[in-house]
């Protein structure tokens, strides 16, 4: 962290080193970083924490946590837009040392040393929400990516909301098109032009071989996940197809020493939970533009007070049902699809 008296908010704009007559936009550090608390860096003992929340209203409980598995050091928020509004927010709640937001605005600030050794000091790491394809442009196959990793393996507790949430597991809905998939163009046509997938950017090991889908009742999005999961089975991806599905204000937290999880949401939200799919074989139908057909995707549903393990994909305090997609039409076990 940058050397100040303590408890001064400071603020560090990157700016070019290049002449000014040379400079490129794309050439320029391009990041802002500012930071509230005690701006020298502290080395805390850590243990690790996954928050994985669907957006929305943040969840003051993830910080709560995200602060007591960070040893009250440092915590840092990363995100490709907006301010650092998160600074004084959970500054409040963590009892960490400081907590600083740095802004990377194209891809080169993700190779920006002062960035790198800032994410890599962190106890904590959040990764804000936004849009999941500046992430995937900017961050992946970047230092930055290597940082994400890095504080993940101390082990450290690491978050993200919302397209933060989206990039945690291996297999990822990329966002890359103009427009966000829906759940009637994914059950339509499993190849529409929204539906865009990646790979291998931050493969947190206890989320490897998983896809995650965020605002999930909010915004009608089971039938995008059932898509998203056809896909990752048809294309060879994997073999079997899971997914952890979460709505707004909710969050799930991970223990990644045993894959043991639970539910955590903002008092007032009516609907806090959090869905665990997993295929059973490959679809029936998924070709370019024909409707889905796949049968018997197993679903659990959990709220605050139930569990669930990842590593053994069974959950308690929660319900089970099935959904299958006939001809793009998502039907349920129990006639609720949520």
């Amino acid at each position: 962290m940058r050397i100040t008296p303590a408890g001064t908010l400071v603020i560090v704009m990157g700016a070019s080193l290049l002449p000014v007559a040379a400079a490129r936009v794309d050439a320029a550090p391009g990041y802002s970083y500012s930071i509230v608390g005690n701006p020298a860096d502290v080395v805390t003992p850590t243990s690790g924490l996954l928050v994985l929340q669907g957006g929305g209203t943040d969840v003051d409980e993830n910080f709560v946590r995200m602060g007591a598995r960070a040893g009250g050091g440092d915590f840092v928020v990363i995100r490709a837009s907006g301010t650092d509004a998160y600074n004084p927010y959970i500054l409040s709640l963590c009892g960490c040392d400081s907590v600083a937001t740095i802004v990377l605005k194209n891809r080169n600030a993700a190779f920006q040393p002062f960035v790198i050794d800032t994410i890599r000091k962190a106890e904590a790491l959040f990764i804000a929400g936004g849009d999941q394809s500046d992430y995937v442009s900017m961050w992946k196959n970047t230092p930055v990516e290597d940082a994400i990793h890095f504080v993940a393996s101390k082990p450290a507790p690491v978050g993200g909301t919302s397209a933060g949430m989206a990039i945690m597991s291996e297999f990822l809905y990329s966002a890359m098109s103009n427009s966000s998939l829906t759940s009637p163009e994914g059950l339509a046509d499993p190849f529409h032009k929204d539906l865009t997938l990646d790979r291998d950017f931050v493969a947190l090991p206890t989320l490897r071989g998983l896809i995650t889908d965020q605002h999930l009742i909010e915004r009608d999005r089971m039938g995008r996940t059932v898509a998203f999961l056809a896909r990752l089975v048809s294309g060879g991806w994997t073999a079997e197809g899971r997914a952890i599905a979460a709505d707004r204000e909710t969050a799930l937290l991970v223990d990644p020493a045993d894959g043991s999880a639970e539910v955590v949401a903002t008092p007032t939200h009516e609907t806090p939970y959090v869905y665990f799919l997993r295929t059973s074989g490959a679809p029936q139908v998924c070709q370019p533009g024909a409707p889905l057909t796949y049968r018997n995707v197993a679903v659990y549903r959990i709220a605050p007070g139930g569990t669930f393990n990842i590593g053994k994909w069974h959950g308690t305090g929660g319900i089970s049902y099935t959904l299958s997609a006939e001809a793009g039409v998502l039907t349920s076990s129990r006639g609720e699809v949520y």
